[in-house]
């Protein structure tokens, strides 16, 4: 009882409540966001290529809209910039519901991908802020859980409440998101989050500062080319892969979801064991063998033609992302300064840039060549993100502080 007094007592209630909050929200998206490009081929006359462009439109403007928001937010407020982008992406989700218009659809998805490029890097920077620097590794690897919580709960559900291709889904996750929001509202009102906000330093960071710092960055110019590559590959578990698995077996919905919950419970079993042995040796040498296992789990889904083997080519799939994907925040976290810290995060979103040409180019490819040609080309050019890697980390020279200190 001491132990879990201590620990409830050892982060902030922002911190708790933004973790819940997390969870809830995927939980939430997962009922829903998954199923787009099922739920735009049911209701729209559009072919697969236009359906890969729409889901990957929302990347689009995450690519540059995720900077934007946490450079405004080392500038200004990061409440307000959570808060415009939290409402705002309430009405995204039910517009989705309300309209089969393709050019609207396209505006909602592009909305949809700055929403989530602004609050979700200023939530991270929040709860940096609200906690001792000790402690924040074990923040974000809680953070990392509960959205895996989240996403093996929502698919099932649902998949469950027959939501696959019904506008019920986003309207439901519209209706979680602005409670989620009025809660977190009223919670920052009552614990003087104004106060709290900002960081230390004397002078606040303009937008300027962070383009100059981030453009000398030469080494985080190429580890964010090496994760845009590693995007175009991972987008097609979001973009793509439904409809292939609905050309193959029928019922795509149900056993995307399905494979979408192993891929949450594959991150919860293994994201401790397989994160313990990866903290022992260089995060490059986690993100190379990240991405052989993501390689590994493409191909296996073109080619998989039975269910039992599409769920083991989805655990290679997961195993790459639990090696990848924390090593890489790994990288930017050294390499960013503290007063800097809300554009570095942002400036992370720049490789959803390869989850915008992902899908599309996935669509192309389906749509032309099929689903076993797609994914062998998709496996290809996961693969060769290592050489980018490996050749930003020969070249790798961060900015010292005198530099970082010059470019404010």
């Amino acid at each position: 009882m001491n132990r879990l007094r201590g620990f409830l007592t050892s982060y902030h209630p922002i911190v708790f409540s933004l973790l819940f909050g997390h969870m809830i929200a995927r939980i939430a998206t997962s009922m829903s966001m998954p199923f787009l490009a099922l739920y735009l081929a049911a209701h729209t006359d559009m072919g697969p290529g236009g359906i890969g462009f729409i889901v990957g439109a929302g990347a689009l403007a995450a690519t540059f809209g995720g900077f934007l928001g946490g450079a405004l937010s080392d500038k200004y407020s990061r409440r307000l910039v959570m808060f415009t982008s939290l409402f705002a992406w309430c009405g995204v989700f039910i517009g989705f519901a309300l309209t089969d218009n393709p050019l609207v659809l396209l505006l909602l998805s592009l909305m949809n991908g700055l929403c989530r490029s602004w609050f979700e890097p200023v939530s991270q920077v929040l709860m940096a802020d609200l906690t001792e620097p000790e402690r924040r590794m074990k923040v974000f690897s809680m953070r990392y859980l509960m959205a895996n919580v989240g996403v093996a709960i929502g698919p099932v559900l649902g998949v469950w409440l027959g939501l696959g291709n019904g506008g019920l889904a986003f309207i439901i996750t519209g209706s979680i998101y602005f409670v989620y929001a009025v809660t977190l509202y009223a919670m920052m009102i009552g614990f003087g989050i104004k106060d709290i906000e900002g960081g230390k330093q004397a002078r606040k960071a303009t937008i300027a500062d962070a383009g100059r710092v981030v453009l000398g960055d030469r080494a985080l110019q190429m580890f964010l080319l090496g994760g845009i590559v590693v995007g175009i590959g991972y987008s097609q578990l979001f973009g793509n892969m439904a409809p292939h698995l609905d050309r193959v077996f029928g019922h795509g919905d149900r056993m995307f979801g399905y494979l979408l919950t192993i891929n949450a419970i594959t991150v919860i079993a293994l994201q401790l064991p397989l994160g313990w042995l990866a903290n022992k040796r260089p995060p490059l040498l986690a993100i190379h063998i990240g991405n052989l296992f993501f390689a590994l789990g493409l191909a296996g889904i073109g080619y998989a033609d039975t269910f039992a083997l599409q769920i083991v080519a989805m655990i290679l799939f997961t195993v790459g992302e639990i090696l990848n994907y924390p090593a890489a925040t790994m990288l930017l976290d050294k390499l960013a300064p503290e007063q800097l810290r809300g554009a570095y995060y942002g400036a992370q979103t720049f490789t959803n840039l390869g989850q915008f040409i992902g899908p599309w180019a996935g669509g192309w490819l389906l749509g032309q060549y099929g689903g076993e040609t797609m994914f062998a080309v998709m496996a290809v050019i996961v693969l060769s993100a290592s050489f980018i890697y490996w050749a930003g980390s020969k070249g790798r020279q961060p900015m010292s502080t005198a530099d970082k200190g010059r470019a404010m």
